[in-house]
């Protein structure tokens, strides 16, 4: 694992942005896994700038949402599927055929979840999987003890990822109390990982995901098994890392080689 310390916002999408396009680049089929949320917003910002000037192409990619809300009928404004038309597809002139989420409004939502596994499957794996991290650890709606090898399924939102989410429903009794998510299992298969931190609330989460140990009760630290996944955080969600100094110092020292 990699963690990047950077002093604000815009350089954190602005790194990440590099990284996503550098891997969309070189795969022969490249796929994009794509999160929602308020942290990724700064990657998708940096990406739209790419695409405006020309250096990046997504029309023909496909994409992947991590999750969907259980029992929101489609087109509801806080689905996933629309926010992700409204945030990244539409402004980053991706094909919205090609871009797909979990089907919430399955009438049998387990085969609902097979056949998205099946679909990643098919289009040949997810290329590079964007991420955020809850306050609790969670990464897509994989709450804490979420296994570690879970495939995309059903899950239950604790109380406080509704509460987090309640901001985007007009009542927050709204908020659905199921999701759909890709599992750890799933997000560990894709071939990198980027996962985006700001602010002070999540450097609790930070810590855990990065140095402490390998546990269900915080699931971002799975990553800590993926061979490839970069952590790329502010300050403020960087307070809390024991080797800090060492991270920056790591990174300062980067060859040109490994840099993007």
């Amino acid at each position: 694992m990699e963690v990047v310390i950077l002093p604000h916002a815009e350089a954190i999408g602005a790194l990440a942005a590099r990284l996503v396009a550098a891997e969309l680049r070189r795969a022969e089929r490249p796929v994009l896994g794509l999160a929602t949320g308020s942290s990724p917003l700064v990657i998708y910002a940096a990406l739209r700038r790419l695409v405006e000037a020309g250096d990046l192409a997504l029309a023909g990619v496909p994409g992947f949402a991590l999750d969907e809300y259980v029992g929101l009928p489609a087109g509801h404004p806080e689905s996933y599927a629309e926010v992700l038309r409204r945030e990244v597809v539409e402004p980053l002139c991706m094909d919205p055929a090609l871009v797909r989420a979990p089907d919430g409004a399955a009438a049998d939502l387990e085969v609902a979840c097979e056949a998205y596994e099946q679909a990643i499957a098919e289009a040949g794996g997810i290329t590079v999987q964007i991420l955020g991290i809850g306050e609790n650890g969670h990464i897509g709606f994989n709450e804490p003890t979420s296994s570690l090898a879970s495939r995309t399924r059903i899950k239950t939102l604790t109380a406080a990822t509704r509460a987090a989410n309640a901001r985007f429903f007009p009542d927050g009794d709204a908020v659905p109390t199921h999701c759909l998510t890709q599992g750890l299992g799933t997000i560990l298969d894709a071939g990198a990982l980027v996962l985006v931190a700001q602010g002070e609330r999540k450097a609790e989460a930070v810590r855990q995901a990065v140095e402490g140990p390998l546990s269900s009760r915080w699931p971002a630290s799975a990553l800590q098994l993926h061979r490839r996944a970069t952590v790329i955080v502010d300050e403020a969600a960087a307070g809390r890392l024991e080797l800090a100094d060492y991270y920056r110092e790591t990174f300062a020292a980067k060859p040109d080689w490994q840099r993007v």
